[in-house]
């Protein structure tokens, strides 16, 4: 594919230091389009910008950077979406500091479907991240495409299980999107590239700096109509994702937790503001007068013995120790190893570091 030589000026002015989002976005409203402001004097720029952002406008990006963003273009899975797109994304018009441009991989036409953001710990309890899969998956099947960060825990869960239906999922990401973070997920953003997108508004190259996540998290809000947490601690970015979509005007709901876990405290502070309690994605497709599709139906829960049974009612949802387990359930700890396998074999129960277990349905 033939790179667009119309995209040169918007890549350059965005990779030229110091103008910003903010900065060009100014800059565009007096000048009209990014060549006339390349092609500016100095004098008439620094009415708009600082004056040392002025003379970088005048010096020009650098050709050899440019010339790699559109050559990377030419790959027919790689896009650079602007604001003078006809499918540039209509809901990042409606924030207050939309990107002036896009790089995308994967599915371009994503970008315009209506969407979820679905977010959460990056250190997810085995009950959050199959909550967060599952919330993700009948979400996608009723045709919401569901947006996360690629983050390890509950972001990674979201996108797999977005990935499952036909509304898919978009990773909007903190680097370039020549650069994978965190390497770990990198099967995932391939997938995410070939089935889904990802989505970037930093150069090529871009390292993952902390600076860039919590400007990235208006993204993830800003592409869709609603937010939902599963498992946030009290001081969690998360949480920040959740702030901008309060203030972007989208709905928020949160998944509540145990009162014992550190990861429900986020989500519970949520809720006491105001956010939407979800217990199943149906509270979530109702708030948005949505109806889910035939496809999402849940599939039937698999057979198992009344001794597995039994365990699973007395587990409760908390993770408990074998001891606990055992007084609970009047079985010996040996006696009570082969039904618990048996339920980690079916997804019903997952082991915990310390010998504790925690019922996952």
């Amino acid at each position: 594919m033939v790179p667009d030589p119309d995209l040169r000026p918007w890549v350059g002015l965005t990779l030229i230091p110091g103008v910003g989002p903010q900065g060009m976005r100014q800059l565009l409203s007096v000048f009209g389009d990014p060549q006339r402001v390349l092609d500016a004097a100095e004098s008439a720029l620094r009415k708009v910008v600082a004056p040392p952002v002025a003379r970088a406008v005048v010096e020009g990006p650098e050709d050899s950077a440019v010339d790699a963003a559109l050559a990377w273009t030419a790959d027919s899975q790689n896009h650079i979406v602007t604001l003078a797109d006809a499918d540039y994304p209509n809901a990042l018009l409606e924030i207050p500091d939309p990107p002036c441009l896009l790089y995308v991989k994967g599915r371009r036409e994503l970008l315009n479907r209506p969407a979820i953001a679905l977010v959460g710990s990056r250190n997810a309890t085995p009950q959050g991240a199959a909550n967060a899969e599952e919330f993700a998956a009948s979400l996608s099947h009723a045709g919401f495409t569901v947006v996360s960060g690629l983050a390890l825990g509950i972001d990674a869960a979201a996108h797999r299980g977005g990935l499952k239906g036909k509304g898919s999922s978009i990773a909007v990401v903190g680097t370039g999107l020549d650069v994978v973070y965190p390497a770990r997920n990198r099967p995932l953003a391939h997938e995410l590239a070939a089935s889904g997108a990802l989505v970037s508004e930093f150069p090529l190259g871009t390292r993952p700096l902390a600076g860039n996540f919590p400007r990235r998290n208006r993204l993830i809000s800003g592409l869709a109509l609603g937010c939902l947490v599963v498992e946030a601690a009290q001081e969690s970015g998360s949480l920040i994702t959740a702030r901008f979509a309060l203030e972007q005007g989208r709905e928020v709901f949160a998944v509540p937790g145990s009162i014992h876990s550190p990861l429900s405290k986020g989500c519970h502070a949520l809720i006491k503001q105001g956010a939407k309690l979800a217990e199943s994605a149906q509270d979530i497709l109702e708030e948005l007068c949505a109806i889910p599709s035939a496809e999402s139906t849940a599939a039937p829960a698999p057979e198992r013995d009344a001794g597995a049974g039994a365990i699973l009612e007395v587990m409760g949802f908390d993770p408990v120790d074998l001891d606990t387990l055992s007084l609970r359930s009047g079985l010996a700890p040996e006696a009570l190893a082969p039904h618990l396998l048996q339920l980690e074999l079916e997804g019903a129960v997952a082991a915990l570091p310390g010998g504790r277990f925690q019922r996952l349905r």
